[in-house]
């Protein structure tokens, strides 16, 4: 019977052992590395690209010439540094793949023989856009149990046209800004969530370094976003 309980008692340490580690490394204070790592969440969201037409004289010779750009559904991709609710930063990289429609006539440049002759513009160049941003994020509180957040920066834009559909003209950089405003919440665990916002990003209209397609322009791209982020 002693030698029963003794075995019982042995067995009932060993199960206990390890529970007490757990509960132990749990209370061991953050190493300097893990507490940077829990500042940093990434997030994946789908993004509607949505980009306002613009019109005006291109600077060549005065002739309007109007960009209609098409919709489509592009991703954008964050990775965030979150210091403290008020203190945050942001990395951005936005793509989508759409068209830049071209349209109304536009004057030839000057020759010897056609001094001012014209043609009808009916030009679409196909591209693959990438933003890159860097930006401030806070944290504002939460409304209806979702967490707030709004952001802002600036970065670039490029312009890549097409192999097949870009008409062989060049790939463009443009500045870009924009600011973004959003809703979070998580889900299963605290390291998993859901995202949605609403950004919009401000550049000048993309001419392809060609200026009979330069309307002078600045235009906008609104993205209304809806994803996931994972918080290290």
């Amino acid at each position: 019977m002693i030698i029963a309980l003794r075995r019982l008692r042995t067995l009932g340490a060993l199960f206990t052992l390890p529970g007490l580690a757990i509960a132990a490394s749990a209370q061991l204070p953050q190493t300097a590395l893990s507490k940077q790592l829990n500042r940093i969440d990434l997030g994946v969201s789908a993004a509607g690209i949505i980009t306002k037409s613009t019109s005006g004289p291109n600077t060549l010779n005065g002739a309007n010439v109007q960009d209609i750009p098409s919709n489509t559904v592009g991703a954008l991709v964050t990775v965030r540094y979150i210091k403290s609710p008020l203190v945050g930063f942001e990395f951005n990289v936005d793509y989508a793949r759409f068209t830049q429609n071209y349209n109304e006539n536009v004057a030839n440049p000057p020759s010897p023989t056609s001094p001012t002759s014209t043609v009808p513009l009916n030009l679409g160049i196909q591209q693959n856009m990438s933003e890159y941003t860097f930006g401030y994020v806070v944290h504002t509180p939460h409304i209806f149990g979702l967490g707030t957040f709004a952001s802002g920066g600036a970065g670039t834009t490029a312009f890549r046209p097409s192999k097949g559909g870009g008409n062989g003209f060049q790939t463009q950089a443009r500045l870009t800004y924009y600011y973004n405003v959003g809703v979070e919440q998580q889900i299963f665990s605290p390291n998993f969530g859901l995202r949605a916002s609403f950004r919009q990003a401000i550049y000048k209209a993309p001419d392809f370094e060609t200026n009979y397609l330069n309307n002078g322009k600045r235009t906008f791209t609104s993205e209304p976003t809806v994803g996931f982020y994972l918080h290290f």
